[in-house]
C-alpha cells in the first residue's frame, strides 16, 4: 500500500479553477485562519455581501457566485493585490518560527495529537455544541498562533448538533439541516495516488468504513471521520450523522470510532504523536489503540504497553458533576469491546471492565469512561481552579485514604481565542495600542499599553458597538419572525427594537437547570421596572438551546418566552433563536453586561463571559468557574458568597434578589452617570481594568502555552524514555506497581518517638517493610493545612535498621514545634523515579 499524503486535490469540477487567481481565493477560503483574520472578511464581502453577512462561509461564497462575478472581481487590480497579499501573508505566517520554535525547538515534542468529540472553529464547520467544541477549537487556532505541534482529531456530522426554532406557542423545536460537505470548508484525506484514505473499523459482526477529511487551521491540521460512506448499510452511515444525538449504543459507536479510530488514522497518515491530549473521556478509548498500536511494534504485553503510553497521555475533564461522565452498562461494553479486548489487547473481559470502574468486583457496575482516561494517562487536569477541587472530590474514591488535595488532578484555566472573538473596531483598538503580535506579548505589557487608550476614544468604541448589535438584533429577530409565519406588523417592530444607547445586558448560554437561566425571571414585575425605566432604560438579549430530551430546559426557555410576548415586555427583551457561533460573535462583541447565573460549583469553567473582555463588556456573574479566579471588585460584579448551597431554592430566591439589587443599585447608575462630555467616567474606568487585567489571563494562547509547558514537553519526554529500548523502563514501571500491591498489605508502622527542643520535633517512626525494597516507597511526615493553607509534607529520611527489632527501619525528620507533635503522622506511599503517585500506584499507609 502506497504512504498516505496530505496534499490537496481539484475535487469539483464545476469550480472555475482555470480563472486565474481562482486558486488563491481557494487557498484563503479553505483555511480556517481566514475565520479569525478580519483582514480577508472584505474579500468575500466584495464577492457577495449578504451571503457572506448571512453564512460568514468563505467556501459557500466562493461556490454560488458566478464565474463572471470571480472573474470581475479578480481583474480590479486593487482587490487582487489585496489576495496576493493576504495569501502571501498566510505563507510567511506559517513558515516563520513562532513562539514553540523560539522557546521548545529543537526538543522533545514534535506532535500532540487532540482529540476531541467537538470542534467550534467557525459557523462554516457546525460540528460543535457548545463549551468543549468552544474549547477545543480556540486551543487549535492558539497552538496554530504559537507554532505548537499539534493536530486535531474528530468526527465530521453529517447534521451536527439541532438547530432551534421557536414555534408559535414559544416552545422549542429541533430541526436537523443537513451539513453537505461540499459545502464546508474541508477536503478528503487523499493517498498519493488519489483514492481517498478510508478506514475498516470491525465492530461486532461487521465492518464500518470510515473517510477520512482535513481542516486547515492556519499551522495546525484537523482530521475528520464519518462513517457516511456508501459501502456501508444506512444504519452504519448514520453512526456519525448527530452530535449528541441516539441513545447509550450510538454515543458507545461515535466514541469507539473517534478513540480507536482516530489513533489508527494517525497511524495511516504515517503521525506518531509523543503526546495525545483527551479532551473530556469522550475520547478514551484511544489510549486502548495507543497501547495496542505499541504493543504491535514492541512485542510488549497490554500492561507495559499501557504503562509506556500512559506517560504520553493527558486527560482533561470538563464535568463538574459524576452524573455528567459517560457510562455504559458493562453488556455493551462486551458486545462491542470484548473481542477486541481479547484478540488485540491479549486481556480478559474483566480487565477490560476493570479499567473504567472504582471496584472491578462489582460485576453491575457501568463502565465510566472518565476512569478509563484517568487509568491510561499520566496527568489529569480540570479547566479552572475551583473545577480542580471539584474534580479531586469527583475522582476520591480512586484514590482512598489519600487527602483531597493529593488527588491527582491539576487545573489549566481555560482561555478564549481572541482573535476569534474581537470585533473588527475592538481589533483596530488593540493593535493601535498594543501592537500587531499583542496577544504573544507578555500581560503586563498589554496591561500597561491598553490603559493608555482615553476615556473618550472608549466609550465611542463601545457606542459603535451597541450601534453594531442593535443593527444585528433588529435584522435577526425581523427574520426570525418572519420565518416563523408572524404577522407583517410584529416582523416591521422589529425592526425598530432596541436603543443603542440604552444599557444592553446579555444572557445566553446553554439552558440546563443548573444554569439558571431564569433567575432573572424570579420577579417577572421588578426585572420590568428595571428594564423600563424611562430615565435609565435598560435591555436585554437572551439566547441559548436546551438539548432536545432536556425537557426542564425546555420549559425554561418557553417561560422566557411566555414573559417577552407580553405586550409590555416585548420592547425590552429579545429572545435569538439557534445560538450559535455567528451570534455568539455578535452578543460578545456588542453587550454592556455579561450575565452568568449558574449554580456553584457546577459550572466547570465558562468560557462566554471570557469573550466579552477583549470586546469592553463587562461581566456580572456567580462566582463560579473561570469568574472565581478572575473577580476583584475593579473588574466587575460578582453573584453569591462563593460558597456551595446545592439545589436550595432559598438560596436561589436570594441570589435572584441580590442580582436585582446590584443591577438597581450599583449596574445601572454607574452605566448612567456621565460627565459633562456624556461619558460614563467610572464605567470606563472599570470596563478598562476589564479589558486590561483579564483578557491577556484568560486567553487561549495563555492556556496552550501553560498546556504545552506543564503538560506536553513532560509528557514527550516521559514517554520517549519509557519506550526506549521497547519499552523496558515500562517492564520496570510494572513490576513495581506489581510487587508494592502484592505486598503492601504486610507493610505496617511500629513505635514512634518524639522529642523537642530548641523549637523543632524529633520524630522517629519504626516501619516494617514485608520484604518491600525500601528504595520503592518513601516515608513522609503529614500534616494537615491549618485555616486553609496547604498540608505540610516532609518527606522522611531512612537512617538505617531499628537496633531494637532487626525486621523493622527507622525513619526520622525535624520539623518545627511551632505546631503540636500530635497534629503530625507518618505514611508511607509508593515511589519510583519518574512514576506518578497516585495516578499509577494509589496505595498508601498511615501510622494513624
Amino acid at each position: 500500500m502506497r504512504p498516505p499524503t496530505r496534499t490537496s486535490h481539484p475535487i469539483y469540477s464545476l469550480l472555475p479553477t482555470d480563472v486565474e487567481g481562482f486558486d488563491s481565493l481557494a487557498e484563503l477560503a479553505l483555511d480556517m485562519h481566514s475565520s479569525w483574520n478580519h483582514y480577508a472578511d472584505n474579500v468575500w464581502r466584495r464577492l457577495d455581501p449578504e451571503l457572506w453577512d448571512i453564512t460568514h462561509n468563505p467556501w459557500v461564497v466562493l461556490q454560488t457566485v458566478a464565474r463572471d462575478r470571480i472573474e470581475h472581481v479578480l481583474a480590479d487590480p486593487a482587490f487582487r493585490k489585496s489576495v496576493d497579499d493576504l495569501v502571501q501573508d498566510r505563507r510567511q505566517a506559517v513558515a516563520a518560527p513562532a513562539w514553540f520554535q523560539q522557546h521548545h525547538s529543537p526538543g522533545p515534542l514534535n506532535c500532540a495529537a487532540y482529540f476531541s468529540l467537538e470542534f467550534m472553529l467557525s459557523e462554516a464547520l457546525p460540528i460543535y455544541s457548545g463549551g468543549l467544541g468552544n474549547v477545543a477549537g480556540d486551543q487549535l487556532k492558539a497552538a496554530s498562533d504559537l507554532g505548537v505541534p499539534v493536530v486535531g482529531v474528530g468526527l465530521l456530522y453529517q447534521q451536527g448538533y439541532f438547530r432551534q426554532v421557536i414555534d408559535k406557542d414559544g416552545a422549542q423545536q429541533a430541526l436537523f439541516p443537513y451539513n453537505d460537505p461540499g459545502q464546508l470548508p474541508i477536503t478528503p484525506l487523499r493517498r498519493a495516488d488519489g483514492e481517498w484514505l478510508r478506514l475498516e473499523i470491525t465492530l461486532p459482526g461487521y465492518s464500518v468504513w470510515l473517510r477520512a477529511w482535513q481542516v486547515q487551521v492556519g499551522r495546525t491540521t484537523l482530521y475528520l471521520l464519518d462513517s457516511n460512506d456508501a459501502a456501508n448499510v444506512p444504519a452504519h452511515r448514520g453512526i456519525t450523522s448527530e452530535l449528541y444525538g441516539g441513545g447509550l449504543e450510538l454515543r458507545l459507536k461515535q466514541e469507539l470510532l473517534l478513540g480507536i479510530g482516530g489513533w489508527r488514522l494517525l497511524g495511516e497518515l504515517g503521525i506518531q504523536p509523543e503526546v495525545c491530549h483527551l479532551n473530556e473521556g469522550h475520547a478514551a478509548f484511544a489510549v486502548l489503540e495507543r497501547a495496542r498500536s505499541f504493543m504491535q511494534a514492541s512485542a510488549q504485553p497490554f500492561d507495559v504497553a499501557l504503562a509506556v503510553t500512559r506517560a504520553g497521555n493527558l486527560f482533561t475533564t470538563h464535568t463538574a458533576v459524576a452524573a455528567g461522565f459517560d457510562r455504559f452498562p458493562p453488556a455493551l461494553i462486551e458486545q462491542y469491546l470484548g473481542g477486541y479486548a481479547e484478540q488485540k489487547l491479549g486481556i480478559t473481559l474483566y480487565d477490560l471492565l476493570a479499567l473504567g470502574r472504582r471496584d472491578p468486583n462489582d460485576a453491575s457496575e457501568s463502565f465510566n469512561m472518565a476512569y478509563l482516561a484517568i487509568r491510561g494517562s499520566g496527568a489529569v487536569n480540570g479547566v479552572s481552579r475551583l473545577h480542580g477541587k471539584v474534580s479531586r472530590q469527583l475522582f476520591a474514591p480512586l484514590f482512598p485514604r489519600w487527602p483531597a488535595d493529593e488527588v491527582p488532578v491539576g487545573y489549566v484555566t481555560n482561555g478564549v481565542h481572541v482573535p476569534t472573538w474581537d470585533s473588527a473596531p475592538a481589533d483596530d483598538l488593540w493593535t493601535q495600542a498594543c501592537g500587531k503580535d499583542r496577544w504573544i506579548a507578555s500581560p503586563e505589557t498589554l496591561e500597561q499599553h491598553i490603559r493608555t487608550v482615553s476615556d473618550a476614544d472608549l466609550w465611542q468604541f463601545r457606542l459603535a458597538a451597541s450601534q453594531s448589535l442593535v443593527g444585528y438584533t433588529r435584522e435577526r429577530l425581523s427574520r426570525q419572525l418572519a420565518a416563523c409565519g408572524a404577522a407583517p406588523e410584529a416582523v416591521a417592530e422589529a425592526q425598530q427594537i432596541f436603543d443603542p444607547h440604552a444599557l444592553t445586558l446579555g444572557f445566553a448560554r446553554r439552558f440546563a437547570t443548573y444554569k439558571r437561566p431564569n433567575l432573572l425571571l424570579h420577579d417577572p414585575q421588578r426585572l420590568l421596572r428595571l428594564l423600563s425605566d424611562p430615565e435609565r432604560p435598560v435591555q436585554l438579549v437572551i439566547a441559548g438551546k436546551a438539548h432536545p430530551d432536556d425537557r426542564a430546559g425546555q420549559d425554561l426557555i418557553r417561560e422566557w418566552i411566555t414573559f417577552i410576548r407580553r405586550p409590555e415586555v416585548r420592547p425590552h427583551i429579545v429572545f435569538l433563536s439557534d445560538y450559535d457561533m455567528l451570534l455568539t460573535e455578535h452578543l460578545v462583541q456588542g453587550v454592556d453586561v455579561w450575565i452568568n447565573t449558574p449554580r456553584r460549583p457546577w459550572e466547570a469553567c465558562g468560557t462566554s463571559g471570557m469573550k466579552v473582555l477583549v470586546n469592553g463588556g463587562i461581566n456580572l456573574s456567580e462566582l463560579d468557574g473561570w469568574w472565581a479566579e478572575a473577580y476583584t471588585p475593579d473588574v466587575g460584579w460578582a453573584l453569591g458568597d462563593g460558597r456551595e448551597h446545592g439545589d436550595d431554592p432559598a438560596w436561589d430566591a436570594a441570589e435572584a434578589t441580590a442580582l436585582y439589587d446590584l443591577l438597581e443599585k450599583e449596574v445601572v447608575p454607574e452605566f448612567y452617570t456621565r460627565d459633562e462630555q456624556g461619558v460614563p467616567t467610572a464605567w470606563m474606568t472599570r470596563m478598562r481594568e476589564s479589558m486590561a487585567q483579564l483578557t491577556p489571563l484568560f486567553s487561549a494562547n495563555r492556556a496552550v502555552r501553560e498546556y504545552t509547558e506543564q503538560h506536553y514537553l513532560p509528557a514527550a519526554s516521559a514517554y520517549a524514555a519509557r519506550a526506549a529500548d521497547k519499552g523496558t523502563l515500562g517492564r520496570q514501571v510494572v513490576a513495581w506497581r506489581r510487587a508494592t500491591e502484592k505486598q503492601w498489605a504486610g507493610l505496617r508502622f511500629g513505635e514512634v518517638k518524639i522529642t523537642t527542643e530548641d523549637k523543632h520535633h524529633s520524630v522517629e517512626v519504626q516501619l516494617f517493610l514485608n520484604g518491600i525494597d525500601a528504595k520503592t516507597i518513601r516515608v513522609d511526615l503529614y500534616a494537615d493545612g491549618l485555616d486553609g493553607s496547604e498540608p505540610m509534607r516532609q518527606e522522611m529520611k531512612h537512617i538505617g535498621l531499628s537496633p531494637d527489632d532487626p525486621g523493622g527501619t527507622i525513619y526520622r525528620a525535624v520539623v518545627s514545634a511551632g505546631r503540636p507533635a500530635a497534629d503530625y503522622t507518618a505514611r508511607a506511599i509508593p515511589h519510583f523515579d519518574g512514576a506518578a503517585v497516585p495516578l499509577e500506584n494509589a496505595q498508601i499507609l498511615w501510622q494513624r
